[in-house]
């Protein structure tokens, strides 16, 4: 069996599903498999209960492809990023700076919403084009290109023939691998835990960074839940430690979970069961071979700080969609290719450099390095301009 398409997704992930949704509303073709079947309900098996913030730039990419309607009902806004350095003797915050969007902007820096429940709405927005076919429980086992199409088997036997791969299969990527484009990879030693709280004090839209040792302890705002104030946690630890964690029963493990929120949204109650993560920087040597593109982790993978992950996933696909409308019949093809990995190669190596740099100082064990740590974010915050063009960088605006 072989079939055509202009596109073919190989991966059904948030960053997957977005770029069917995006490139068949522009009147692409597109064919996207995942090999396994995506969980849509927070209570499943399998569902992911990280969350994912779409920062500002986001938005409009989201609303072009019909799906921010669906998003905006469930979306929590992101209107303060609050960075406490807690790495003092005591855990408790010494040091905390706000980071407010009406600086630079009338909207928030963004929004946050459930993994599982993006997959639901955007599977919700996928059905209602019919040029785009998702095909949960198939992925891609093979890839044969030529200089004009490519080739893949997938694994139910079919074949589909296309003008452009876009391999958005995750950090393991089977069709980078396939195409022969290596990686480099960091290990720190962490993994992150992810669940959900709910707590006595109102989050008032303020996402908040805690810095001590292992890692960040982020608090993200959810909707509220059952009528209580919600949120959304990541807390990063070595890996030691966080798979001790994870063991702990709920009540000790919420014994440790107020001692590291030091308190900043008083006593915290845990509202879902507990995810572990490991936690690499990974960069693909290029973004592109014949035929095929490379974005979100299959291009690259960053620790979870600053919301830049997906964002930066959102602007590969940005990129690619602006280069395929300004020349459809060379969608694909070498030129257009090479376009792309031109236009967001030196970014990316910016940002998983310097988000790398990040990750290493919240690791921190040492007191006097710990107290530099919090002496420079003391500086950083103290210089107006310097505020304004770091808020404006974590937004992807240059």
């Amino acid at each position: 069996m072989s079939e055509t398409c202009d596109i073919l997704i190989s991966g059904g992930g948030i960053a997957g599903l977005t770029a069917a949704a995006t490139f068949a509303a522009r009147g692409f073709s597109v064919i996207c498999v995942d090999p396994t079947a995506p969980v849509t309900a927070r209570e499943d098996v399998g569902a992911d209960l990280r969350t994912t913030a779409f920062l500002q730039p986001a938005k409009s990419l989201l609303d072009d492809a019909g799906l921010w309607s669906r998003l905006a009902p469930h979306a929590a806004p992101l209107q303060i990023m609050r960075i406490i350095d807690a790495g003092g003797e005591a855990p408790e915050p010494r040091v905390v700076r706000e980071f407010n969007a009406a600086e630079i902007s009338d909207l928030p820096f963004g929004w946050n919403l459930p993994n599982w429940l993006l997959r639901r709405e955007m599977l919700g927005r996928i059905g209602e084009l019919a040029n785009a076919d998702f095909r949960p429980g198939v992925g891609t086992s093979a890839l044969f290109t030529r200089t004009n199409e490519a080739r893949v088997t997938l694994s139910d036997g079919s074949r589909v023939s296309c003008k452009l791969v876009l391999a958005c299969d995750g950090r393991a990527s089977p069709m980078r691998e396939a195409a022969g484009i290596n990686v480099h990879t960091t290990r720190y030693g962490q993994k992150a835990l992810a669940f959900a709280v709910s707590h006595d004090l109102p989050h008032q839209n303020v996402s908040t960074e805690i810095h001590r040792t292992g890692g960040p302890f982020t608090l993200v705002p959810l909707p509220d839940r059952d009528g209580r104030p919600s949120s959304a946690i990541v807390w990063m630890e070595t890996s030691a430690n966080a798979a001790r964690l994870a063991a702990l029963d709920e009540t000790a493990f919420e014994t440790e979970m107020n001692t590291r929120s030091c308190g900043v949204l008083g006593q915290l109650k845990l509202a879902s069961r507990r995810t572990l993560w490991p936690i690499i920087s990974q960069r693909a040597e290029r973004l592109a071979g014949e035929r095929i593109a490379l974005m979100a982790e299959a291009a690259h993978v960053v620790p979870p700080i600053g919301a830049q992950g997906l964002n930066m996933s959102l602007t590969d696909l940005r990129t690619l969609v602006d280069l395929a409308e300004a020349c459809p019949e060379g969608l694909g093809d070498q030129a257009m290719l090479d376009a792309y990995d031109k236009a967001r190669h030196g970014d990316i190596k910016l940002r998983v450099s310097g988000i790398d740099l990040l990750n290493r100082a919240s690791m921190i064990e040492a007191r006097p390095l710990r107290d530099l740590r919090a002496g420079g974010l003391n500086a950083l915050y103290s210089l107006p301009q310097v505020r304004k063009m770091l808020m404006q960088m974590g937004l992807g605006v240059r």
